[in-house]
């Protein structure tokens, strides 16, 4: 089973109904607390760490006075709109007495099954982790429609694990893991400490469940797990309303796991490996050898663009004398690539009329 201690980069998803007490529409502020010296604690010990945070609704309802009932579609945004901001102050004053930079990222599914818009976030974390941030992820509710009517942050959390490439995800939820059955309507439901694969068995004991504040039932943390496993990321589901809810985890607390199919930035790189090029770029004897060494493709080192492609499409990578080298996620269009092949990085801007990345091709979206 996958442990805390040696994760290099975590997701922990976070359910309203642990941010959110139930009879008060109020956050749980000294929850939250424990949580933050949670976060403190991993990151002491250099792992970085995202949270996927529900909650906006729940609070917003609470300060508009809305209840606890179901919630018309422009009520449900109204409420997301006013409890956004409360919820990104009540990160921020947890998480800075342990001089932890919080940021807030809003995103919908949609941001992470387009390519254009996953490299842009993913591009947006990776530098934000490389700040040493906290990067806080919220749907976007305020303009949302599925998403608030699915309340799908677990699988949002496990589409973000595999945008910055995580080994470990939790879901930390209102249920101890995955049950037979629905441990509330049957007493013989048993949960499992470990699922190695999720099998059309494991996937009919899947229910839904939920509490009036958190919408997300098993059969989404099961697509969760799923995404996130196929990707080479472990997922635990746990009950989070315990005090320091990832201490307890890592220190044996009930759970469920899911077993990893191999590590994420293999199976990244092999999923890039295994796409279509829709170009070629070609590259000179000094850009082959720091490729070998595992650097990042620099408009430098490249001689050659052919093909029509756009930025975030697949490319193959030719040595000097045109043998395959690799493939790559292009940064650029084949028409700005044309343009800056053979540049200095600093020149760009002054070719292109605006800023550009530094790589044609960044190492993390490179197999080679």
């Amino acid at each position: 089973m996958a442990s805390l201690i040696a994760t290099r980069r975590l997701v922990v998803k976070i359910g309203s109904a642990l941010l959110v007490d139930r009879s008060t529409g109020r956050l749980r502020a000294d929850w939250l607390k424990g949580l933050a010296e949670d976060v403190a604690m991993l990151k002491a010990r250099g792992t970085d760490v995202v949270l996927v945070s529900s909650g906006s609704i729940a609070l917003g309802r609470g300060v508009l006075g809305l209840g606890l009932g179901a919630l018309p579609l422009e009520q449900s945004q109204a409420a997301a709109a006013v409890g956004q901001i409360r919820l990104a102050r009540a990160y921020e004053d947890c998480l800075e007495p342990h001089g932890i930079t919080t940021a807030q990222v809003l995103v919908t599914l949609e941001d992470t099954e387009d390519r254009r818009r996953y490299l842009n976030s993913r591009s947006t974390m990776e530098t934000l982790l490389g700040f040493g941030a906290v990067p806080i992820v919220n749907e976007n509710d305020t303009i949302a429609t599925d998403e608030i009517r699915f309340g799908d942050n677990d699988r949002l959390a496990a589409q973000v694990a595999v945008t910055v490439g995580a080994d470990v995800a939790v879901l930390l939820s209102d249920v101890d893991g995955f049950y037979t059955a629905n441990p509330m309507q049957d007493p013989e439901a048993h949960r499992f400490d470990l699922i190695e694969e999720i099998t059309p068995e494991i996937e009919a004991m899947a229910g839904d469940a939920g509490s009036g504040l958190s919408k997300g039932g098993m059969k989404t943390k099961l697509m969760a797990a799923r995404t996130a496993t196929g990707a080479g990321c472990a997922l635990a589901i746990t009950e989070g309303s315990r005090m320091r809810p990832l201490k307890a985890l890592e220190e044996g607390a009930a759970c469920t796991w899911f077993r990893p199919k191999g590590d994420p930035r293999a199976a990244r790189k092999g999923w890039i490996a295994a796409m279509k090029p829709r170009g070629f770029v070609r590259v000179d004897e000094g850009a082959a050898g720091a490729l070998k060494r595992g650097k990042s493709l620099l408009p430098a080192g490249v001689t050659e663009v052919t093909g029509d492609f756009g930025r975030g499409e697949p490319v193959a990578i030719l040595g000097p004398q045109g043998e395959g080298l690799g493939a790559g996620l292009s940064r650029y269009t084949s028409a700005e690539a044309r343009l800056i092949l053979g540049c200095r990085s600093g020149d760009i801007e002054a070719i292109l009329g605006y800023p550009g990345r530094a790589a044609l091709i960044h190492r993390d979206d490179m197999a080679i």
